[in-house]
């Protein structure tokens, strides 16, 4: 007797297993969401080629190209030209970016500047959970800092940093960790901080790992 196959995500070709389980999605890397027009007409074009159900803008500021066949995954990567998001698996996930002083007019700090340094650093790093990170260029948090792993918030005096916030079943809210930062100490605290959580090596999410340990705890390890 031949084992059926069943079919799941496809972590090598960066693809989702949607509902009717037959076809799948893919999501472009979009760093902070930004994108122009000759690039969208790209993603219509090659999805319409290739009989997409729908194109969806997601809640991580990527445009998944939901509903193709299996044997298309190629051939619409390879037109694309285009890195994958990182949608799944244990790693850092794709930064989440408000407009900032790039192009807001209640920006206080380049959230968009700073944001796109730790995607282009971070963006696809394997870690022992996923490791959410969001930039905010002011107080009004459009990004949603408080429920990211790591979260930085422009204030008028600098950034703010907020850590192990999650959503999800266990919701949690950021703890305050620092204020008043620099782009470079942001930079360098956030080094701090990837490079603690990766030897600590347990699959939990960051929040859990400073709640088995302590607030204090977790900064004395940081540098904070």
């Amino acid at each position: 007797m031949t084992k059926e196959y069943v079919k799941g995500d496809l972590p090598e070709k960066a693809a989702i297993l949607q509902r009717d389980g037959e076809t799948y999605a893919i999501a472009p890397h979009i760093p902070g969401g930004i994108i122009y027009p000759e690039t969208l007409r790209k993603i219509a074009d090659i999805s319409e080629k290739y009989g997409a159900a729908a194109l969806k803008v997601t809640s991580a500021q990527r445009i998944a190209i939901v509903g193709l066949k299996e044997e298309d995954l190629d051939a619409a990567w390879g037109e694309l030209g285009m890195s994958p998001g990182a949608a799944i698996g244990l790693c850092v996930r794709s930064i989440k970016i408000c407009p900032g002083t790039t192009f807001c007019k209640r920006g206080k700090q380049d959230s968009v500047g700073l944001g796109l340094k730790l995607d282009k650093k971070y963006h696809g790093m394997q870690l022992p959970s996923k490791f959410k990170m969001a930039v905010s260029g002011c107080p009004n948090s459009c990004s949603e800092t408080s429920i990211k792993d790591l979260g930085i918030m422009g204030t008028a005096k600098g950034y703010n940093l907020t850590v192990g916030g999650s959503a999800g079943p266990s919701p949690r809210l950021g703890d305050l960790v620092a204020k008043g930062l620099s782009e470079e100490q942001v930079l360098d605290l956030v080094e701090k901080i990837i490079n603690f959580y990766k030897g600590y090596g347990k699959p939990k999410r960051l929040g859990k790992v400073i709640d088995e340990i302590g607030l204090e705890k977790f900064k004395e390890e940081v540098g904070l």
